[in-house]
């Protein structure tokens, strides 16, 4: 089943996709609402059978979850990356992302001059339907709604105007009264990773029970027409389970939370890298289509 949140004249409402043309709305706002109505599958069922249907060309859409409590992402989670890093964690490393950065398929992402380079990010994102904390890593398949795309957009110019290379204090173990001073480097990724629209998010999710192995997906980033990324959700370095059983150990996950499972890096067969892609300069539009998901495209516009 694959289920959007749409704009509507009267507010949004819920969508679940009976063909590849149309679509029946539920009586619901958003997805937000869905996960709270324990029944929602007998009113998806409903709608399916005889609610009023709309031709998906003509749906606006949002977020599916549009104020989720919580967007989590995984950093440097895909396979290609140990070569890259040169000391970090063996275990999930996560940042927050703002929920007013989100942005639905088919709008725009709107770029400052101030903003620097800004490259997309096609990444795997699951939507938490049963909440929880402390959850064991085989039980954690339970607690997902569905799955649905998201770009994760970054700057790295603002990454790096927005690091601090300092001295950081610690306790000295020789003194209980005395400090010590370690060379540290911090960057903080609240302008870089959550600027407004930095966040497309959509436009179907998929609801688990059709994604049997989130773990078998092709996932391909293109910009105007191009292909510059063709990866598999198989080369993610922590799954979907042990990302939410981490995460669920600090984080008391909740209904709608997002998860966003890392960046798909893998070149394609025509070249070049994700980071080349210079939306601030290149403009143009950037689409992320994922198997059994559907297609996430978003037009570039200057502010």
């Amino acid at each position: 089943m694959k289920l959007g949140t749409v704009e509507r004249p009267d507010g949004s409402a819920v969508v679940v996709e009976v063909a590849d043309e149309q679509a029946a709305v539920l009586p619901y706002p958003d997805l937000d609402h869905l996960v709270a109505d324990p029944d929602w599958r007998q009113a998806a069922e409903t709608a399916a059978d005889r609610g009023e249907r709309i031709a998906v060309a003509d749906l606006a859409w949002l977020p599916p979850v549009r104020r989720p409590g919580k967007v989590l992402c995984v950093a440097l989670n895909n396979s290609a990356n140990p070569d890259r890093i040169i000391s970090g964690p063996d275990t999930p490393a996560m940042f927050p992302e703002p929920s007013s950065a989100l942005v639905g398929h088919r709008r725009p992402i709107r770029l400052k001059d101030a903003y620097g380079r800004v490259h997309p990010e096609p990444e795997l994102a699951v939507v938490i339907g049963t909440g929880g904390a402390d959850i064991a890593v085989a039980d954690a398949p339970d607690h997902v709604l569905g799955y649905t795309i998201f770009n994760d957009l970054t700057s790295p110019t603002m990454r790096q105007t927005d690091t601090f290379h300092y001295r950081a204090i610690h306790p000295d173990a020789e003194d209980p009264a005395g400090v010590r001073y370690v060379e540290s480097w911090v960057s903080y990724p609240a302008r870089y990773k959550g600027a407004d629209t930095f966040g497309p998010l959509g436009p179907w999710m998929t609801t688990s029970g059709d994604i049997p192995d989130p773990h078998a997906l092709r996932i391909t980033c293109s910009h105007d027409g191009r292909v510059v990324t063709d990866d598999s959700t198989a080369n993610l370095r922590f799954s979907v389970a042990e990302v939410i059983a981490f995460a669920s150990g600090y984080l008391t996950l909740e209904p709608g939370d997002v998860i966003a499972m890392g960046t798909a890096l893998k070149a394609s067969a025509q070249g070049g890298a994700v980071q080349n892609v210079d939306l601030n300069t290149l403009g143009g539009t950037i689409e992320v289509a994922i198997e059994g998901i559907g297609v996430l495209s978003n037009p570039v516009h200057r502010r």
